[in-house]
């Protein structure tokens, strides 16, 4: 996919913030409001842009990304707009992908064929549950049959369609998850999301369970049956894994989201977005203002950013290694020691692969099947030795 930088390709992330209601489990910079200035918004998105393609002429721009909060709320005319814009300030790919993530609720899945004529070629899916009670449960405001219909609408608008499902829900059982996961499969075109359940703090699913009220959750046996399922399942039907959580048919894996675990350049713009991008030889961590209020005023005085911090060579190692794990290709060991100045843990490499944890190649680490199960402790092995 790169077309270099610096070798994990370029990319743009775009925040959305709002939703139509709040889901108890997530954790994203996302927020309720009754009233949104679509023309101040679009009119801020494209200062930034302008602001950030300044800074880093002569890119090739593999993808742009539509994430939030809920980005089929935007007016397509926005998405557009932003869309060409981007394509102006810097060179698009041949293969450029446009992701925009929806909900499959009647108002989103109508504005489809409008994102389509501005530009939007992946739509990424919300649908986490397959059945009514959980969704529900979920916090979701869509049903199972408004899910298959936005679903349809949009096989028929865009050429990749994927779509998120939550496991390791409530009182799930496995075979539950193996029915859910066979009609997902039937659905499903070139990719699937699949995530376990997981309890962030801060969220009501949170503090619900900080208060014991959150029963039913699956031990970690049964969650991890559950994994072991999604991976048998998902290679049978063609979809294999190729990052933790993520399936596709060989060709079709999300562009942008392997820019962020392959460690290429990417900016982001709108609330509580963060980059990485590379200026004059220097890697820079960057930071948006949190608040959507907050962030609009920002951009009025000049810049939506608030934090930008160069990355020490070893940051930078540390992150390749923690995000390049994630994927099925695993981390070049040569480039992650020509980053930190330092060789990768010998003793770590040794018992991790003498444990069928890894594979050691010597130029490649890659995370076996079964260690993908245990991924943070492989990592924390890595940076504590």
């Amino acid at each position: 996919m790169t077309e270099d930088w610096r070798h994990g390709g370029f990319g743009l992330y775009v925040h959305w913030p709002f939703c139509q209601a709040k889901c108890p489990y997530c954790d994203f910079n996302s927020h309720v409001s009754r009233q949104i200035d679509q023309s101040a918004w679009r009119d801020a998105y494209l200062s930034e842009l302008a602001r950030t393609a300044a800074e880093t002429p002569d890119r090739v721009l593999n993808s742009i990304f539509f994430g939030g909060g809920t980005p089929s709320l935007m007016d397509p005319d926005t998405v557009a707009e932003i869309v060409q814009a981007a394509c102006n300030h810097w060179t698009p790919a041949n293969d450029i992908e446009i992701t925009l993530e929806a909900n499959p609720g009647s108002v989103e899945a109508g504005r489809f064929a409008g994102y389509r004529d501005g530009g939007v070629n992946r739509v990424s899916m919300g649908v986490q549950a397959l059945n009514d009670a959980d969704l529900k449960r979920l916090g979701r405001i869509h049903t199972v049959a408004e899910a298959r219909a936005a679903f349809d609408i949009a096989r028929n608008c865009f050429d990749r369609v994927s779509f998120d499902l939550i496991y390791a829900r409530q009182d799930q059982t496995i075979d539950q998850w193996q029915r859910e996961l066979d009609t997902a499969l039937s659905m499903a075109i070139d990719h699937l999301s699949l995530y376990q359940l997981t309890i962030e703090t801060g969220t009501a699913f949170g503090d619900r369970f900080s208060a014991g009220k959150l029963r039913g959750l699956p031990d970690d046996d049964r969650a991890a049956d559950m994994y072991e399922i999604t991976q048998s399942t998902c290679d049978k039907h063609g979809l294999p894994m190729y990052e933790v959580s993520n399936h596709a048919r060989p060709g079709s894996e999300s562009r942008h989201n392997l820019i962020y675990w392959t460690g290429g350049d990417y900016v982001g713009i709108g609330p509580g977005t963060h980059g990485r991008v590379t200026l004059n030889n220097i890697r820079y961590a960057t930071e948006s203002a949190v608040m959507p209020t907050e962030w609009l005023q920002s951009v009025d005085r000049g810049t939506g950013e608030t934090l930008r911090r160069p990355l020490s060579s070893l940051e930078q190692a540390e992150e390749y290694l923690m995000m390049g794990l994630r994927i099925k290709t695993g981390i070049d060991v040569v480039r992650y020691e020509s980053l930190a100045g330092q060789q990768l843990d010998p003793k770590a490499r040794k018992s991790l692969s003498d444990l069928g944890l890894i594979q050691d190649r010597d130029s490649n680490i890659i995370v076996e099947k079964q260690g993908f199960m245990v991924l943070n402790a492989i990592i924390s092995e890595f940076l504590v030795g």
